[in-house]
């Protein structure tokens, strides 16, 4: 039988807003675990170079989500990465987390489990998985040292991965369906960049290969040619998809799979919250997902306040 604890506050999710939440949750001494299924710090872990963080003029990812965990656990949060969530019953009092080992009761649930990169639509993509196919330029470029690159997309997620991945390649390619929607200066950065061949309006159709991705066949949908690349190995950044699948029956989603909540972070049951990129808004940026974690934090203790009377 799992072991039953309870807590003030959990936390669902350890990036910027998840570990905000829990900076705010432990200097207000409440109770505060933080469960973190994937890698700590989300997408902004295998950021190299964050410029548009304030008190910072450049910062690599790793190193900014380091610190705010060290400030959290200074105040007395946990964090937990090793225990997966299995299920989440929100509309209990307490509300019950249930993860591989434990049973969490909790009078408060923060949930900020952020996105998760969309995988390569592609048939071939589980072959090739980790065999050519990559989405983490960080954890896997260093594999490509001296080799040809291919970055797929064309935002900034995109753009930065290529001017990182281009330390280490021969050659690289970024590939993207129509045009450029990343800013001017990781741009112009690229494309002064002797090693890469920009390659817009072009489309991926396959990849080919027997053990290791050897090849991808493209489509310039301008010309209408078909090109085969030899390439070593592919980064993919077309974009995210929100963490919900664990909340779908417990709380309404929106078109696009993110949890309906205002500025003040409530959702529509008492007691729960929703912070950073997993909620449904108009911006999402680091900045923003630091202050969804400072409010649902604050607003968490009142609920917390009021339920004790």
């Amino acid at each position: 039988m799992k072991e039953r604890i309870h807590k003030d506050v959990v936390i669902i999710g350890a990036g910027m807003a998840g570990l905000t939440a829990a900076l705010y949750c432990g200097r207000m001494n409440l109770d505060t675990l933080v469960l973190e299924n994937g890698i700590i710090g989300g997408q902004i872990a295998n950021a190299t170079d964050i410029e548009n963080y304030p008190g910072f003029v450049s910062v690599k990812g790793g190193d900014l989500i380091s610190t705010v965990q060290t400030q959290a656990e200074n105040f007395g949060a946990v964090v937990d990465e090793f225990d997966e969530i299995e299920k989440v019953t929100l509309k209990s009092s307490p509300k019950i987390i249930e993860t591989q080992e434990k049973i969490y009761e909790a009078d408060v649930v923060i949930i900020a489990s952020g996105m998760n990169r969309r995988k390569l639509p592609l048939p071939e993509e589980k072959k090739f998985a980790g065999r050519g196919v990559h989405y983490c330029e960080l954890c896997d470029g260093a594999g490509y040292n001296g080799k040809i690159i291919a970055v797929m997309g064309g935002g900034n997620a995109a753009v930065d991965a290529a001017n990182f991945l281009t330390k280490y390649a021969k050659k690289l390619y970024l590939i993207h369906r129509s045009e450029f929607r990343a800013d001017e200066v990781s741009q112009k950065k690229l494309r002064a960049n002797e090693k890469v061949t920009i390659m817009l309006q072009t489309e991926i159709k396959s990849l080919r290969g027997e053990r290791r991705l050897e090849e991808v066949e493209v489509f310039d949908k301008k010309s209408g040619e078909k090109k085969i690349l030899a390439v070593d190995g592919i980064f993919v950044n077309i974009g995210v998809e929100p963490n919900t699948q664990l909340f779908k029956d417990e709380l309404k989603l929106s078109a696009s799979g993110r949890i309906p909540a205002g500025e003040d972070c409530r959702t529509e049951i008492d007691g729960v919250f929703a912070a950073g990129d997993v909620r449904e808004k108009e911006i999402r940026q680091l900045t923003t997902a630091a202050s969804d974690g400072t409010t649902a934090a604050l607003l968490a203790e009142k609920f917390l306040a009021k339920l004790r009377g």
